[in-house]
């Protein structure tokens, strides 16, 4: 058996009364991609502070390569970890190829070793007509993919990208998920968070699903969906959607009704979801609605045979994966609804899309007297 590259045993974060990572445990295996998904405030990033010693931890280990110990033996593991935060971290004043250099001189590497490795990272990234730009002239998916070659400069056994994505329009997405899989067919170790179900369906051999702070499922992503999801969802919008879950006789009446011909149905804002089995019934049913919009969409197909063999119904069209993010907060949903004594706990901060995560990927002055002058 391999040894993990990774192994994170009970960890637990308190900011006052609130525990918002509880009891958190997993490894990664060499070569696997690991994704961490859950809704805002479910404690991805705040996990991923403690794993790079950026947060100190109230219980818990955090043990890499075998023996090395966050935060006692940071130095040594930062030296051969690669990170991409949520938040543009790079050098504005630099140019695409200087951000490299500078970032690769953190890690103690001689000028020559460095200047060896960026042409073929920035080939890597796409980026190699924009070498002499600098991160203001690039696009959002540029900068991404700058930040995953810097990121690379080291050549580290594991990268950890905290939703490398979010933000990017789906070509852009795309493009930075092709990168990814590049790096999973040549052996690296990703860990990876996100609140995409489409981006963890396509990049993660494995899940952690985590809400409030806790684990409530791991396992393979089509796995669980397939597990925990009904295959279709119906989504109704429009005037008078939410009315039907108000109050009185009638609306309590359509309520029943329609609650009958779905498994589960969930109101977020002034959409309502109608998640079932076999949607045509519902379908018809909501007809007698002539103002309401529904948008209707296989959740996953799946063959239920002995030997299933799953594939996603939109793996073949990037388009259609635009109403899939939504996915993750179902699947959550469902899975902490089928807990018993799930405690909701606040989460005191807010989530980790909107506080600045430079101190992620910086802070890694890993080379004593380092001055940032060419060796």
């Amino acid at each position: 058996m391999n040894t993990p590259l990774l192994s994170v045993d009970h960890l637990v974060k308190r900011y006052g009364d609130a525990t918002v990572v509880n009891d958190l445990s997993f490894h990664i295996e060499p070569g696997e991609c690991l994704g961490v998904i859950g809704p805002n405030g479910a404690g991805k990033t705040t996990t991923l502070r403690m794993c790079l010693g950026l947060s100190q931890p109230d219980g818990g280990d955090i043990v890499y390569f075998g023996g090395q110990q966050m935060p006692r033996d940071a130095l040594a593991i930062k030296s051969q970890l690669g990170v991409v935060a949520q938040m543009d971290t790079l050098d504005p004043d630099f140019t695409s190829e200087e951000n490299l250099l500078v970032f690769g001189r953190y890690f103690g590497l001689p000028d020559a070793t460095i200047r060896e490795r960026i042409p073929k990272l920035l080939e890597f990234a796409a980026l190699t007509h924009k070498a002499k730009a600098k991160p203001g002239e690039l696009s959002g998916g540029m900068k991404r993919r700058l930040s995953l070659a810097r990121a690379l400069i080291n050549h580290p056994q594991l990268l950890m990208l905290d939703e490398p994505t979010t933000g990017l329009d789906p070509q852009a997405r795309h493009l930075m998920w092709e990168r990814l899989q590049v790096l999973l067919q040549e052996g690296k170790s990703i860990l990876l968070t996100t609140h995409f179900m489409d981006e963890a369906e396509r990049l993660c051999s494995r899940l952690l699903v985590l809400d409030q702070g806790r684990k409530i499922a791991e396992g393979k992503p089509r796995d669980l969906i397939a597990e925990h999801l009904e295959p279709e969802v119906v989504e109704v919008f429009g005037q008078g959607a939410v009315a039907l879950f108000g109050q009185g006789a009638v609306a309590l009446a359509q309520e029943a009704h329609l609650k009958a011909l779905a498994g589960r149905i969930e109101v977020s804002g002034e959409t309502v979801f109608f998640y079932t089995q076999d949607s045509r019934s519902l379908l018809a049913a909501l007809q007698a609605w002539p103002a309401l919009r529904t948008l209707h969409r296989p959740s996953i197909e799946i063959d239920r045979t002995p030997n299933p063999r799953r594939r996603l119904s939109h793996e073949s069209d990037p388009k259609q994966h635009l109403g899939r993010a939504s996915t993750v907060h179902a699947l959550v949903a469902c899975i902490s609804a089928q807990l018993v004594g799930l405690e909701k706990a606040g989460h005191p901060q807010p989530g980790g899309q909107h506080r600045r995560t430079a101190d992620v990927a910086g802070g890694l002055w890993l080379w004593p007297g380092f001055t940032g002058r060419a060796n």
